[in-house]
């Protein structure tokens, strides 16, 4: 008769030191990261206000320590010196016509993820929504009437292999325009009805056309799209062409394509494709890039790139767009670079 209760005791017992362990491995691991942040060098700071009234770059910052993650402003003309710190903890952030678009993790007892509007002055939220997965791309039109956002997201039926993602473009007043997969799509002037299809990596022209990536994993391909957020309807432009950026004078975009493999997992370098011409320029020494480009003016692109040495510290780059342009870097330990004139 006693053997249960003895049972239970023991299962108890078990409980408690199972907790105690988790909550020990908690403590050891804060304990870890605090003595991370505690020594990792200071980053010189300025003021904010003062780097918001000329021309500036917005970015993530990834240095160590405890401003890492929060969006950062450094001046054009001193990309590499003290930055200025907003409160805002950002993964991709976007700046246009005085609007931000911010896609962020918010980590607790339920990970979720959500998209923010802000004021590119005060860094105060306008407005918010949830977004469907862990963010990946955002980008604003340049009048900052239009955001579109694309997460990575599970629950789709094809997604054993490969991934999915969900791109959606909103109003700056948070009503949707839709989600792009729903579009229609003709490719090689086909339509293309795959139930895989993924789309991502938008860049606006104006309030209506776009560019984007659609991709097909039964295909096995990528295109570069042309779409019309009015007709709700896109059209492949050419093959093998991901997260587009159009230049500033809308005559050319850049974007990434597969230049190889390593491990079996794909390696990319940007490319630029000239809209009048059809002509396309390789950037071979941006090879192992992994990022949606953004142009810093009509003849220079930025793109970030993780430090083989050191996990979680990313650095911007820029480089030309000629075919032999040597890549510098331009701010280290940065990402999701945006250009503010």
């Amino acid at each position: 008769m006693r053997r249960p209760a003895a049972r239970a005791v023991a299962l108890a017992v078990v409980a408690l030191v199972v907790a105690l362990g988790v909550g020990g491995y908690a403590v050891s691991a804060w304990r870890t990261r605090a003595a991370a942040v505690a020594a990792a060098p200071s980053v010189p700071a300025t003021a904010l206000g003062d780097v918001l009234d000329a021309p500036h770059l917005v970015f993530r910052s990834t240095l160590p320590g405890s401003t890492y993650g929060l969006v950062a402003a450094v001046p054009l003309d001193a990309p590499d010196g003290p930055r200025a710190f907003t409160d805002v903890v950002c993964d991709r952030v976007d700046v246009a016509a005085g609007t931000a678009s911010c896609l962020r993790t918010v980590r607790g007892v339920v990970t979720s993820f959500e998209t923010l509007l802000l004021d590119a002055r005060t860094w105060e939220v306008a407005r918010t929504w949830p977004l469907p997965g862990i963010p990946s791309r955002t980008r604003l039109s340049d009048d900052g009437r239009l955001v579109a956002t694309t997460a990575f997201v599970t629950g789709h039926s094809y997604t054993a292999v490969g991934f999915s993602t969900q791109t959606d473009v909103h109003h700056v007043d948070g009503t949707a325009v839709g989600n792009i997969e729903g579009f229609a799509l003709e490719v090689d002037g086909q339509p293309f009805t795959a139930v895989d299809r993924n789309l991502w990596g938008v860049t606006f022209v104006d309030d209506d056309v776009f560019y984007a990536t659609a991709a097909s994993q039964s295909a096995g391909r990528t295109w570069l799209v042309r779409g019309s957020l009015a007709a709700r309807a896109m059209e492949s432009v050419q093959e093998d062409a991901e997260c587009p950026s159009l230049s500033p004078d809308g005559s050319r975009l850049a974007y990434k394509k597969v230049v190889g493999t390593a491990q079996g997992q794909s390696v990319w370098a940007l490319a630029v494709h000239d809209l009048a011409t059809g002509t396309e320029t390789l950037l071979p020494a941006t090879r192992g890039v992994d990022d949606q480009a953004e142009w810093l003016d009509d003849d220079t692109l930025l793109y970030g790139l993780a430090r083989a040495d050191e996990a979680g510290v990313t650095d911007v780059w820029a480089t030309g767009t000629t075919a032999d342009a040597v890549p510098r870097l331009l701010v280290p330990g940065a990402w999701s670079p945006s250009v503010v004139r």
